[in-house]
């Protein structure tokens, strides 16, 4: 894979982020631009295990999709605490993803601001999403193609990712938000997934209290390196054909995907995963 360092920035303005990342659709992480926030001192593991202890919360792993599995539906649950302990004591798969911190606990509104990048920020879905050392997500994109600002709290985070442009080299799997889950984004195997030598992306480390502009549709995937978590801000895909695959992936793909699911079984997931194979390196005659 042919990977650039995504530019860093100490802080911007809103005009600089327009002109140079919104309108472009480039990737920055912004290094200082939340020290204002209560959040930025107080936000790490052992306050989230405070002030949510008690909430059970939704896990997932990285085990392979199967046809039994339902959209965005947990592996397992426990209890906010639990799930802490077990981050601290030994290395887990298990990871918190798409956690609505506004519903869940709305004490944790106070510690955060809603920035004013020049976007307007679904103020209804502030995410949050939690995982061990060496857990990750397999390469995906999200199912609205939303502009997503992604701050990161508490140890270090590797993400690297791909506009949709590179869907030809990813392996993406057809009538799903992911590429082929069997490659390990962070050491691919060359021989085995020989398209990926032609995508070209980005990547870079996140530590506490930084912010990553990921632009509409881009491909991420994402690996803890330390124990910690990140909060997600969003706002709608402004460019007309994002927004039209975004309302194709909402009311039609996840529910045919499903629906194909349930009467083809686990033929269905591993056709489409052949399919990603063929249609890929198809590519490369």
């Amino acid at each position: 894979m042919n990977l650039q360092d995504i530019p860093r920035l100490s802080t911007i303005t809103k005009e600089d982020f327009i002109k140079n990342y919104f309108k472009p659709q480039k990737p920055v992480v912004i290094e200082r631009f939340i020290e204002d926030w209560p959040a930025f001192t107080k936000w790490n593991l052992d306050y989230i295990k405070a002030v949510a202890g008690d909430k059970v919360v939704p896990l997932y792993d990285d085990r392979p999709v199967s046809h039994e599995d339902g959209f965005n539906q947990p592996h397992a649950k426990m209890k906010m605490a639990s799930y802490i302990d077990l981050l601290k004591k030994e290395p887990t798969k298990f990871r918190i993803f798409l956690w609505n911190a506004l519903k869940e606990v709305p004490q944790l509104q106070n510690d955060y601001k809603f920035p004013n990048f020049g976007l307007r920020l679904l103020k209804g879905v502030p995410m949050l999403f939690f995982g061990g050392k060496d857990s990750y997500t397999f390469m995906h994109y999200d199912i609205d193609l939303a502009n997503i600002f992604h701050i990161h709290f508490e140890g270090r985070k590797e993400i690297i990712l791909f506009d949709q442009s590179q869907n030809k080299y990813l392996y993406k799997v057809p009538f799903s938000l992911i590429t082929h889950e069997s490659i390990d984004f962070s050491n691919p195997d060359y021989k085995k997934w020989q398209a990926l030598k032609k995508a070209t992306g980005y990547k870079t480390y996140l530590e506490h209290g930084e912010v990553l502009y990921m632009p509409e549709g881009y491909w991420h995937y994402m690996r803890y390196i330390t124990p910690g978590f990140s909060m997600s801000l969003r706002a709608l895909a402004r460019n007309p054909l994002n927004f039209g695959k975004a309302a194709y992936n909402i009311f039609f793909m996840r529910y045919y995907d499903n629906l194909m699911r349930r009467i083809y079984g686990q033929k269905w997931i591993d056709g489409k995963n052949q399919k990603a194979i063929d249609k890929t390196n198809n590519n490369l005659i």
